[in-house]
C-alpha cells in the first residue's frame, strides 16, 4: 500500500478518504431545493440565488482536471489535506455569510477546495487496493459520487424544512475535521510520485493554467446560466460562449505541445480511455439530468409535495448502495463492456418507462421506474472507470482521474442545461398545438367553463367573475398538459442518449482481467 502507512487496513483508508469526498459531491445538489429559503433570508431574488449553485460548479470544474498537476507540485498528501481544510473552512463561512455576495464568494472557495477531492481520493483508492480488488475500490468511490447526487435534494430539503438552510453547510464541518485528523495520520505520498520543481520555471505551465481557468469557467457559466438568460439572445451568454470557445481551443493547442502540461490531453489518444470519458460524460448527463427532471415532474405535474417527491428517489439510492459492491465483485469476472452495455440499456429502459408516465401515477409507479434506472446507473460507473485505466501505463495515467471526473461533471452540467432548454422549447410547442383548439365556440371547452362557473355561482360568485375563473382554470390546465407532454418528450430524449452511446463500446479494447490497472492515477 504505497499510499498509506504500514498495517493500515485498506477499507479504513477508503472510508477516511471518502468521508469528505462524499460531502463534496453532495454539495453539488444539496443546495438546489434550498434556494428559495436562501434568497428570502439574504434579501435576493431566486435568479440571483442560482449563482450559489453556478459559482460552486464553476470553481469545481476549474480544479478537477488540474488536480494531478497540483499533486505533483505540492505532494499528494499535502494537496489532499489542503483541499479538505479549504472545503471545511469555506463551509463554515458559507453558513455564516451575511449577504448573497459573500455567500457566492465563499461558495467559489468551497468549490476550489472540493474540486481536488474527487480525483485525489479516487487515485488514493486505486493505489491502496491490490489490482485484483480495484473493482471494490471503485465501488467505494462510486457509492460516494453516484449516491450523493441522488440523496442531495432529499437531505437538503429535510434540513431546510426542519432546521434552516445554514445546516446544509454546517454538516460538512465535523466530517471535514474528522477527515483531516484521520487522513493526516494514515496517508503518505507514494515513493514514485514525480514532483514538479518550483525552481524550474519551465516545468510550471502558467499559460496552460490560465487557459484552463478561463475556458472551463466560461463553459460552466454558459451551461448553468444559458437557459435563464435565453441563451444567445443575451450578450452576457454570447460573451462567455466566445470566451469558452477561444479559451478551450487555445488550451488544447497549447497543452498538446507543452512538455509539462497542466492537463495532459495526450491521454485521449488512447481510444479506450477516450471512449470511457465519452461514456462518463453520458453517465453525468443522465444522472444529473434525470435527478433534476423527476422532482419537477412529480411536484409540478402530479402534485407531490417536496418530501414525497424526494422519497421517490430513496429506493433508487438504496439500489445503488446494494448493487455497487456486487458490481465491484463482478468487474474482474465479467467483460466490462457487457456490464456497461447492460447499464446503459437498463438506464434507458427506466427513462422510457418515465416517458410513458400518466397523470394518475402514484408513489410506487414513480419509484419503480427510478429503481429500474438505478439498476443501470449502478452498473455503469465501476466498469467504465476500470476500462479507462486498463490500457494506461503508470506514466500515462498521471492525470487520468482528473479528466475522468471532469467528463462526468461537465456531462452533468450539459445534461441539466440541454434538458431544461428542451423542456422549455417542447412546452412552447405543445402549448401552441393545444391552444388552437381553445375557442369560445368549442363545445367541449365551453361546457367545461360553464360547469366551473355554475359551481362558483352556487358559492356566491357573480356569473361574470365565475366565467372568468372558469376560463382561467381552463388555461392553467392547458399549461399543465403542455408541461406534462414536454416532460415526457425530455425523458424520451434522455433515454435516446443512453442507447446512442452503445456503439462507442465497440471502440474499446477487450479488457484483460489478468492485467493490472495502473496504480498511480496521479
Amino acid at each position: 500500500m504505497a499510499n498509506a502507512r504500514e498495517g493500515v487496513n485498506p477499507y479504513v483508508i477508503s472510508m477516511v478518504v471518502m468521508l469528505t469526498t462524499f460531502m463534496e459531491v453532495l454539495d453539488t445538489s444539496v443546495a438546489n431545493v434550498s434556494l428559495p429559503h436562501i434568497a428570502g433570508s439574504l434579501s435576493a431574488t431566486i435568479d440571483e440565488s442560482t449563482w450559489v449553485l453556478t459559482s460552486y460548479l464553476v470553481a469545481n470544474a476549474v480544479v478537477l482536471p488540474m488536480s494531478g498537476w497540483f499533486s505533483s507540485l505540492l505532494g499528494r498528501k499535502r494537496f489532499y489535506l489542503t483541499c479538505v481544510f479549504i472545503f471545511t473552512l469555506s463551509s463554515l463561512l458559507c453558513a455564516t455569510a451575511p449577504t448573497l455576495g459573500w455567500l457566492i464568494c465563499f461558495r467559489i472557495l468551497q468549490g476550489l477546495g472540493g474540486g481536488g477531492l474527487q480525483p485525489t481520493s479516487q487515485s488514493i483508492l486505486m493505489e491502496t487496493f491490490p489490482p485484483e480488488k480495484h473493482g471494490q475500490a471503485m465501488a467505494m468511490y462510486g457509492i460516494g459520487v453516484v449516491f450523493a447526487p441522488v440523496i442531495g435534494p432529499v437531505l437538503g430539503g429535510w434540513l431546510t424544512d426542519n432546521y434552516s438552510w445554514h445546516w446544509i453547510f454546517l454538516i460538512n464541518i465535523p466530517v471535514g475535521l474528522l477527515s483531516m485528523v484521520l487522513s493526516s495520520a494514515i496517508l503518505q505520498d507514494p515513493p514514485y510520485l514525480k514532483r514538479i520543481s518550483l525552481k524550474d520555471s519551465k516545468q510550471i505551465d502558467f499559460i496552460g493554467f490560465g487557459l484552463v481557468v478561463v475556458g472551463l469557467a466560461s463553459l460552466e457559466i454558459v451551461m448553468d446560466e444559458g437557459q435563464r438568460n435565453d441563451w444567445f439572445s443575451s450578450n452576457f451568454i454570447i460573451f462567455f460562449a466566445v470566451l469558452a470557445v477561444v479559451g478551450l481551443a487555445t488550451m488544447v493547442l497549447w497543452e498538446l505541445t507543452h512538455d509539462h502540461p497542466v492537463v495532459n490531453l495526450r491521454l485521449l489518444k488512447d481510444r479506450t480511455f477516450a471512449s470511457s470519458n465519452i461514456t462518463l460524460f453520458a453517465l453525468g448527463f443522465v444522472l444529473y439530468g434525470s435527478t433534476f427532471l423527476i422532482p419537477i415532474f412529480l411536484q409540478t405535474v402530479i402534485g407531490f409535495d417536496a418530501t414525497t417527491s424526494g422519497l421517490v428517489m430513496t429506493p433508487g439510492g438504496i439500489v445503488i448502495l446494494i448493487c455497487m459492491p456486487i458490481v465491484g465483485f463482478l468487474v474482474r469476472r465479467v467483460d466490462t463492456r457487457a456490464m456497461v452495455a447492460y447499464g446503459l440499456i437498463m438506464t434507458g429502459a427506466g427513462l422510457l418507462v418515465m416517458s410513458n408516465w400518466s397523470l394518475s401515477i402514484g408513489y410506487w409507479d414513480a419509484a419503480t421506474a427510478r429503481i429500474v434506472q438505478c439498476f443501470g446507473l449502478a452498473s455503469l460507473f465501476i466498469p467504465i472507470n476500470v476500462m479507462a485505466y486498463s490500457t494506461l501505463s503508470k506514466e500515462q495515467a498521471n492525470q487520468a482521474s482528473g479528466l475522468m471526473n471532469l467528463s462526468r461533471n461537465i456531462g452533468g452540467s450539459v445534461g441539466i442545461a440541454l434538458l431544461s432548454t428542451l423542456l422549455s422549447r417542447r412546452t412552447q410547442f405543445h402549448l401552441s398545438q393545444l391552444v388552437t383548439n381553445i375557442t369560445p365556440t368549442s363545445t367541449v371547452h365551453y361546457n367545461f367553463v360553464a360547469g366551473v362557473a355554475r359551481a362558483l355561482v352556487s358559492k356566491g360568485y357573480t356569473m361574470a367573475d365565475a366565467m372568468q375563473h372558469g376560463w382561467g382554470l381552463l388555461w392553467s390546465q392547458t399549461l399543465r398538459q403542455a408541461y406534462y407532454l414536454a416532460l415526457l418528450d425530455v425523458f424520451f430524449a434522455a433515454a435516446c442518449i443512453c442507447f446512442a452511446i452503445l456503439p462507442i463500446l465497440f471502440l474499446m479494447r477487450r479488457p484483460s482481467h489478468k492485467a493490472e490497472i495502473p496504480t498511480d492515477a496521479h
